[in-house]
């Protein structure tokens, strides 16, 4: 049959589309193929933007020969993990329970009825010396021991399968006061003390980390009682996010984050930018810059967002999901300089500073001599005179180089997550068109990918295409991340439009409410990736770990905590205690893997501060002095509720401890 992406709305489909392989899209009509001609599926998955994908698929897919014999041999599936996460998370992890190191491009060897018995990532067309095995001989490999040993690949089907069943099943411990230091310690050991970030190469940018550690500063344990603590989460924070600001991973002339870095020092990086990268960093960087007001961090935030409306906004309110890292032909051309290019364009005097400040280098750091930009020394003087330099330099290559291709759909999950550090960074450094922005950006997810189903209740889609409308049922982190992207509106939108917030409330709570009623789990703890009456692949999964994005029920921890703040409605507080001994258990192995729910418990504990005042007109004041103040949750809500006799009232959790009329007796 021939190949049956060229109808899908999905970018990374359709650039798959005119190869020889017959490729088809997920569905249970590719299983029912596969059954019917008793063939091994051969499912690969990865995403527009990936550097690997687009190399295996010029060197493997695109060569006839390899497509003759995946097509002989194999009913082959290509999903977009972006798309399908459902899909991309069950084959991920039954790839990495063979032990092979996940990534992508993905590809999964199942049997006909879709369950996994191998998989791995890239394969090389031919034998490179390197000890991977070339793709034409594992497919050959594959097919023969799917004709003589079914039996054994059955077997290996079903012990993964019974393994992704069992990681759904978590009994959990009673939580513990010492969970939160114990697992604060244990991260900050990880961290690389030379370079900043955790671990070795490749190192990804550790947001939800760093989020969670600054959460903790707060906390009397790590603050008073381990003073060194305290100082430790300090400096490991700061070195983080000053080294990243600094390296390669930051592009230095246009703004915005690539993916990862390839090395310790986050120089190289595999130049694919992410939305949800720069949101989930946006945040970080707000909250770093509230400790000391660094110029830095505000730079870099303003810079991130100034590339997302250039580069990544849709007329229809969202933001586009990622660009690529190749253009012209290769990885990051589109990024990286030699010294006689930067000197055309500004003239030898100004090049040599840029040049020297950048490390823009005659031998280069990259690929044939080229250097991608990062700064020396970290002087932000000469960062601040050097603006006028890297904005020509911008210009000059957005006018002359190809840009990096632009994958058009917009995601719920991933605009969810720029919603709330936009509307956080907009209130605290003072910058009302950010969070005029963020409530566009939630309004789109609210009109044009939700669906009111009562008055306490929606369906909500996870993907918008903007040639064909809202697609794909909502998963749970849609349904998490849409609920606190409303509320982080909610929190901050009186500010600038007195008691708007009351509409965001209702739809924080109207996305909580079906996450509770769609994916519950009511014989064991947590929450289903996919909804009740949604087919799910293999088998229905609890997402407890985050990736590159929370998992669903660490953002159910945060939004149930904040609604039950401000509705003391027991539903709420009973769905987060449920939820709480699940990661006692998981803080003391993994804690980084599960920082986004560490925070929340750590905010939980905490208190989250609800600010009600009687007049709009206070709104600026206040705001100034919370920017003054180290970051908590906080709510700041307008209130001409006659209960509220003075000009300010204060709630810490769900108890209100103070009402005042003035800011000095506020902050007493």
């Amino acid at each position: 049959m021939p190949n049956r992406l060229s109808n899908e709305s999905s970018l990374y489909l359709l650039q798959h589309s005119n190869q020889l392989v017959e490729w088809q899209p997920w569905g249970q009509s590719a299983i029912a193929e596969a059954k019917t001609k008793n063939k091994p599926l051969l499912i690969s998955i990865g995403y527009s933007a990936c550097h690997w994908c687009h190399v295996m698929a010029h060197e493997c897919f695109d060569d006839p020969y390899i497509a003759g014999l995946m097509n002989k041999h194999f009913v082959c599936v290509k999903v977009d993990r972006e798309e399908r996460p459902d899909v991309d998370q069950v084959y991920m992890e039954a790839v990495q329970m063979l032990e092979q190191r996940g990534g992508w491009p993905l590809n999964v060897f199942c049997l006909p009825d879709g369950r996994p018995f191998f998989g791995g990532t890239y394969f090389p067309p031919k034998d490179l010396g390197n000890g991977l095995i070339p793709w034409p001989q594992l497919l050959m490999r594959i097919t023969e021991h799917f004709r003589r040993s079914k039996e054994e690949l059955v077997e290996n089907a079903d012990a993964i399968y019974k393994n992704i069943l069992a990681a759904n099943d978590v009994v959990g411990s009673p939580w513990s006061k010492s969970d939160i230091t114990d697992a604060v310690r244990g991260i900050c050991g990880a961290h690389d003390d030379d370079y900043g970030g955790f671990g070795k190469a490749p190192k990804f940018p550790p947001a939800m980390v760093l989020n969670f550690l600054r959460a903790t500063l707060e906390l009397s344990q790590v603050r008073l009682e381990n003073s060194k603590l305290g100082d430790r989460v300090n400096s490991v924070c700061h070195h983080t996010l000053k080294a990243m600001a600094h390296g390669g991973l930051y592009d230095q002339f246009g703004g915005g984050f690539a993916r990862y870095s390839v090395d310790s020092y986050w120089l190289i990086p595999h130049f694919e930018k992410m939305l949800y990268d720069n949101a989930l960093l946006i945040d970080a960087y707000t909250r770093g810059w509230l400790d000391n007001k660094n110029p830095l961090y505000e730079a870099i935030i303003d810079e991130t967002i100034e590339w997302l409306d250039r580069e990544m906004c849709s007329k229809h309110g969202g933001y586009y999901s990622a660009l690529d890292a190749d253009s012209d032909g290769g990885e990051g051309r589109y990024y990286v300089w030699c010294p006689e290019q930067i000197d055309t364009v500004l003239g030898l005097s100004v090049s040599r500073e840029v040049r020297n400040a950048y490390n823009v280098t005659a031998e280069g750091n990259f690929e044939d001599g080229y250097s991608n930009p990062s700064l020396v020394e970290p002087d932000f003087d000469q960062r601040l005179k050097l603006a006028p330099a890297r904005k020509k330099l911008r210009e000059h290559r957005e006018l002359i180089r190809r840009a990096p291709g632009r994958d058009p759909k917009l995601l719920t999950a991933w605009n969810s997550l720029l919603v709330r550090s936009m509307a956080e960074a907009g209130f605290y450094v003072n910058r009302p068109d950010w969070l005029i922005s963020a409530r566009r950006v939630a309004d789109f997810i609210w009109e044009k990918l939700s669906e009111e189903s009562n008055n306490s209740t929606i369906n909500l889609k996870s993907v918008y295409y903007e040639n064909s409308g809202a697609s794909i049922d909502g998963y749970l982190h849609d349904y998490a991340l849409a609920a606190e992207a409303f509320l982080a509106i909610a929190a901050k939108i009186d500010w600038l439009d007195a008691g708007a917030s009351q509409v965001y409330l209702h739809r924080a709570k109207a996305c909580l409410n079906s996450a509770l009623d769609l994916f519950e789990d009511v014989d064991s703890r947590g929450y289903y990736f996919t909804a009740k009456g949604v087919e799910a692949p293999l088998a229905k999964r609890k997402e407890w770990f985050d990736n590159a994005t929370p998992s669903g029920n660490s953002v159910l921890l945060h939004a149930l905590s904040a609604l039950y703040t401000l509705t003391g409605e027991d539903r709420y507080e009973k769905a987060f205690s449920n939820l709480l001994p699940a990661y006692s258990d998981y803080s003391k192995n993994n804690a980084s893997s599960i920082a986004h729910a560490l925070e929340a418990i750590t905010v939980h504990q905490q208190g989250i501060e609800v600010y009600r005042l009687s007049q709009s007109l206070l709104f600026p004041t206040l705001r100034e002095s919370l920017a003054d103040q180290a970051w908590k949750r906080r709510f700041v809500l307008f209130s001409n509720s006659s209960e509220l006799k003075m000009n300010y009232q204060l709630c810490i959790g769900t108890q209100c401890i103070r009402e005042v009329n003035s800011l000095e007796e506020l902050f007493t």
